[in-house]
């Protein structure tokens, strides 16, 4: 297990050793999940993601990589995102991250939440897609066979509204009204960006989300990436809050944040 924000990672200690050690004992005494036949509309159970982007790297801070080729935007953002990309890169180099909203116990919002660096959960019932993700007990609610509504209908949040179709074997979804201080990788947008996901299984235990980002306010052209996911059924989802400051992590005065000792975690 790991902790992340937006754009750096960090292992998660003793308290989420203890964490994997629970889970894992609990895992040991339940039965044995049989293989099923893929059902292709079937995207329920728990998800991570694949390949793990962090295999070999425990008990480190770790800069995870902008998804794809990384956004083309236009300037003057261009300019401001690679000096707040290179200030934060140097930090971490240096060996003092950056605080971001993550280490402040904030929700990741979209498209991060669907980054799953902590494993999701996702529940099927009728009309209704719903993502639960482990870290921070983040909730993300898609309605199916419902007409977007108008951006101006929408209450801008960390999630933004979210509807979508089966087209096929894939579920096509589409995000409008994510909160403009809700950020990807520090990536700047505008009130008027839409998310498309593209969701499909490609294997047995294996999922793609095919996820496009445009906003010509800011993008020259439509960012686009995928993250891949392989199921766990074998995994409990356990609950995961931060409640004023962060269990594993601490932020200094001077805005640069470091893993707590093990005698500070409670």
């Amino acid at each position: 297990m790991r902790f992340t924000t937006f754009a750096c990672a960090a292992a998660m200690a003793a308290m989420m050793m203890a964490h994997t050690g629970t889970a894992q004992a609990a895992n040991a005494k339940a039965p044995v999940a049989k293989s099923k036949a893929v059902a292709p509309r079937d995207v329920s159970g728990v998800w991570e993601l694949y390949p793990d982007p962090f295999a070999g790297d425990e008990n480190t801070f770790r800069e995870l990589p902008v998804p794809g080729d990384g956004p083309t935007l236009r300037e003057p953002y261009a300019a401001e995102w690679k000096a707040l990309r290179d200030k934060r890169d140097a930090a971490l180099k240096a060996g003092t991250p950056l605080v971001d909203p993550s280490t402040q116990c904030m929700p990741e919002g979209m498209p991060m939440i669907m980054g799953a660096i902590f494993p999701i959960e996702i529940l099927q019932t009728p009309g209704r897609v719903t993502v639960l993700a482990e870290f921070l007990t983040q909730t993300r609610r898609i309605y199916l066979n419902r007409a977007q509504p108008k951006l101006d209908d929408i209450t801008p949040s960390f999630y933004g509204m979210t509807t979508g179709r089966w087209e096929g074997n894939t579920l096509v979804l589409t995000t409008r009204g994510v909160k403009e201080d809700v950020r990807f990788f520090e990536i700047p947008h505008s009130a008027d960006m839409t998310i498309t996901e593209r969701i499909r299984r490609t294997g047995p235990e294996l999922m793609e989300d095919q996820i496009t980002i445009e906003d010509p306010k800011m993008l020259l052209k439509p960012y686009r990436f995928t993250y891949g996911y392989k199921r766990n059924p074998q995994y409990e989802i356990m609950e995961y809050f931060c409640e004023r400051e962060d269990p594993l992590l601490k932020v200094k005065a001077d805005g640069t944040v470091e893993m707590k000792t093990s005698d500070e975690i409670k």
